[in-house]
């Protein structure tokens, strides 16, 4: 078990007080907070080590170019990918449009099937849907069980040699359901399509390997995982990165650009991969406070985050079994779920029960949480209560929030 008094002393806002009582963070779907060591980090880069990367020859920019690359080279080997298949991007809905608007922009045509699933997060949904409107390809939603589960038989029905790529999420953010996404990457593969994996909720919860996964694409966001914010991950496999040309160009993503005075006209020689598709000055901050995270990270081992918040899902499931009006969504074993909690009480809109619960210093999330379809689906249309768990969080603070719930029960 993790040692979580030790843990919470890098964390200060975990020791502040919100409506007069300690503050319980539920909220790490949405955004996990951040240590001292990745604060220090951003810090010590702008006192003392900030210029611009891969521009300049004197010190400064030396030093941050080689953070800025060094960087790259952790969250690389942190995901099992070689450092120039690394992009580094805003967050994982800038990653997925950069799937779709770099490759699915020149790859996909009137004819051709996009396949994503109904617990996808609208970033997985509208990138898709809305290059469709002028591509004329078609998008193809592949169905869920009751339970919150991938309906794996539905999806096999629905594949085809007319699939070009499967988007699709590791980990729901709703419901905690943890996919069998090598299972579906085979199966694509198996049909000459791509994956595109969101790992958003995976990549900070548990060991995510791209090289075991063969995945093609793979997407996540630095704040979810102790980062800070602006800063996201593109992983694309080597053979494909060469293949792709920038949609958004600039500084950065340009070796040369030459001039034919006879014809008047200008070609262009892109940088290597990865570099041609982070145009403009990157976050450089960012990216060195991602990497501080993920050496945070590895220290703790991901094999460890992941069983501490199995234990902390079980001890969940088994204490709501306590309430009477409460509704729990998605697999109720904590071995097919991540540490997401999604719940209603009674009659309550989702909204209330998150206001009732922050007056006692519980900060949950509430509404769709960006995932409308899969709500409708499961018969919450007024949206859902979300408690989310991350390395700082204990059996105390679950306790904590089934007295309340209990409270509220009352009232529901």
């Amino acid at each position: 078990m993790l040692n979580i008094s030790k843990i919470r002393k890098d964390f200060p806002i975990l020791s502040t007080e919100i409506n007069g009582h300690k503050l319980i963070y539920f909220d790490n779907a949405a955004s996990s907070q951040k240590p001292v060591q990745v604060i220090e980090a951003i810090k010590r880069f702008y006192l003392e080590e900030y210029a611009n990367v891969h521009r300049g020859v004197h010190t400064l920019s030396q030093k941050a170019s080689e953070l800025y690359d060094e960087a790259r080279e952790v969250v690389g080997k942190f995901i099992g990918a070689k450092s120039n298949e690394v992009v580094f991007v805003k967050n994982t809905s800038e990653a997925i449009n950069l799937v779709a608007y770099t490759w699915g922009l020149r790859n996909l045509d009137e004819g051709d099937e996009v396949l994503i699933t109904l617990m996808e997060h609208h970033s997985n949904i509208t990138p898709w849907v809305t290059l469709s409107n002028f591509k004329r390809f078609k998008v193809k939603f592949s169905s869920i069980k009751p339970d919150g589960t991938l309906d794996y038989e539905d999806l096999e029905k629905k594949i085809s040699n007319k699939t070009k790529i499967v988007a699709m999420v590791h980990m729901s953010n709703v419901t905690g359901t943890i996919n069998d996404v090598k299972r579906i990457i085979k199966l694509a593969h198996d049909h000459g399509a791509l994956v595109l994996v969101d790992g958003a909720q995976s990549v900070p919860h548990m060991p995510v390997n791209v090289k075991n996964l063969q995945c093609d694409f793979l997407a996540f966001s630095g704040h979810k995982m102790l980062g800070p914010t602006g800063i996201g991950v593109l992983y694309v496999s080597e053979k494909i990165l060469e293949s792709i040309e920038p949609t958004i160009s600039g500084g950065g993503t340009i070796r040369n650009v030459k001039w034919d005075a006879k014809e008047n006209t200008c070609t262009i020689d892109w940088t290597p991969t990865p570099q041609k598709l982070e145009a403009g000055t990157p976050n450089i901050a960012g990216a060195i406070g991602l990497a501080e995270a993920v050496k945070y990270l590895e220290k703790i081992g991901m094999k460890n985050v992941r069983k501490h918040e199995e234990e902390l899902t079980r001890y969940t499931l088994k204490r709501f079994e306590e309430l009477e009006k409460t509704v729990i969504y998605g697999p109720l074993s904590p071995e097919n779920r991540g540490g997401i909690i999604t719940f209603n009480i009674g009659k309550l809109n989702p909204h209330q029960v998150a206001l009732i619960l922050d007056q006692y210093g519980i900060a949950v999330r509430s509404g769709f949480h960006c995932a409308e379809p899969l709500h409708h689906m499961l018969g919450a249309s007024k949206g859902t209560v979300r408690a989310s768990y991350y390395i700082y969080n204990s059996i105390e603070e679950v306790d904590r929030m089934v007295e309340i719930i209990k409270k509220i029960e009352e009232i529901a």
